[in-house]
């Protein structure tokens, strides 16, 4: 089947090589990637004084596609670096972003950070030979064949951590099980973020003693904190006073900012002095999302726009045009909105606002979040809006309600820190299969 693949992927490149020139040319995030992640771009240097080399120090690989499943490594990264403190730890992104966020927040809990190599032979064959890890894991996603082919030809161990298989992906592999279920089966250890997950790959072929329910990364995050004097300075940098109360609509969609705006001008007639905050999923969307918010009306300035031209003016609109800061935002909120899941996009991160201790909405499309969100809505510290109705009807309750509201938020904190624990089975798992005296030093 691997010679099958690689013949079909050797002839898809071929064809599409007029396409993908032009691409990696015109495209600053390609350009950046494209040579490191064919490996033959220079490798980063081990930092903090180490003089040897990766391979010769045999680290443990961690993978994570993008910012989303980077944020989600970070409780496995500072697990693996306390339980092996002697052994380098190799992080890789597949992304531009991804990569600049792990950059940004991770050096201090990795040796060393670098690109995914592409999915061929010749460049999957000079990554493990430069790296030589003592074992690999894959964080969610971004599982090729010939990476797991070259690990299990290598007895190399490998983890699929916080593994979730949706209903569509599951019926795909299943379609084409033939091929997947021996990439699959190349895992040491699958360890699924629910029952679910774990009895969707067991559909799939695999061996049943190679999958453990372990939960979900995201519980064992760490609480974030900011104080009443960092909190006013937050609310002061983006003209947002004390009394003003908040809405905070993370990572939107296209054709979702113009449900919300449509639902807060109505909201503005009963909360004249009410803000929201939208930060798309995509930051470059935000000057498209700036007009749609001017069009309607409304006082809308980017983040960048109101640190630029600091005035007394106000605002009723921010649109966050950075990556990476969403998640401290949530805490200027009375209310959140958890994007994605008004317009079919599959959802994301609930826990962020539920860390904060904030009531939260969502739309009915959380497919990617679906054991979150349901334990969240079960338990009362969330609710499904179908529309832009019921996010009126929802929030207008909210405000008009505090107690509730405060309610709400501890419901959802407790379920934030209630389902902790991810990291210790993983790190079970890896412990048989590195050295005794590897563990502490």
């Amino acid at each position: 089947m691997v010679i099958i693949y690689n013949a079909l992927l050797f002839l898809a490149v071929l064809i599409a090589l007029p396409v993908i020139l032009p691409a990696v040319l015109c495209s600053e995030k390609r350009r950046k990637t494209v040579l490191p992640r064919l490996g033959v771009a220079p490798s980063q240097p081990l930092p903090r004084g180490k003089t040897g080399t990766l391979k010769s120090e045999k680290p443990i690989w961690v993978h994570a596609l993008s910012v989303g499943e980077v944020l989600s490594a970070t409780p496995l990264l500072s697990g693996l670096t306390q339980q092996y403190p002697g052994r380098p730890v190799l992080l890789t992104v597949s992304t531009l972003t991804g990569y600049r966020i792990a950059r940004e927040r991770l050096h201090s809990i990795t040796s060393a950070i670098r690109f995914f190599p592409y999915d061929l032979p010749f460049s999957i064959k000079r990554a493990l030979h430069l790296v030589d890890p003592a074992m690999v894991l894959m964080v969610e996603t971004d599982i090729w064949p010939n990476f797991m082919n070259e690990l299990k030809k290598r007895n190399i161990p490998a983890f699929l951590v916080n593994a979730r298989l949706s209903a569509r992906a599951y019926r795909n592999y299943k379609r084409f099980s033939f091929f997947f279920g021996p990439v699959f089966s190349a895992f040491t250890y699958i360890c699924t973020q629910s029952e679910m997950d774990a009895e969707r790959f067991s559909g799939l072929g695999i061996a049943r003693h190679r999958i453990v329910m372990a939960g979900n990364l995201k519980f064992d995050q760490n609480r974030p904190v900011l104080t009443p004097e960092q909190l006013i300075a937050r609310r002061q940098s983006l003209a947002i006073n004390p009394a003003q109360p908040v809405i905070v609509a993370g990572s939107t969609h296209e054709g979702e900012e113009e449900i919300l705006l449509g639902a807060f001008c109505r909201l503005k007639t009963q909360w004249p002095s009410l803000v929201m905050m939208v930060a798309p999923r995509d930051p470059k969307r935000a000057a498209s999302v700036t007009q749609l918010a001017k069009s309607a009306h409304l006082k809308a300035f980017t983040m960048t726009a109101l640190e630029d031209n600091p005035s007394n003016q106000s605002v009723d609109v921010i649109i966050v045009d950075r990556l990476g800061l969403l998640r401290d935002f949530y805490a200027l909120a009375d209310v959140a909105f958890v994007g994605g899941s008004l317009v079919a996009c599959s959802g994301h991160n609930p826990l962020e606002p539920a860390a904060w201790a904030k009531p939260i909405l969502f739309g009915p499309d959380m497919r990617d979040f679906m054991s979150i969100s349901t334990a969240l809505e079960s338990a009362g510290g969330a609710v499904t809006v179908q529309n832009a109705e019921a996010f009126y009807r929802n929030v207008n309750a909210l405000l008009s309600n505090p107690e509730k509201a405060h309610a709400m938020g501890k419901i959802s904190l407790s379920i934030f820190q209630s389902n902790g624990g991810a990291v210790k089975k993983m790190l079970s798992l890896t412990a048989p299969f590195l050295p005794h005296d590897d563990q502490q030093e």
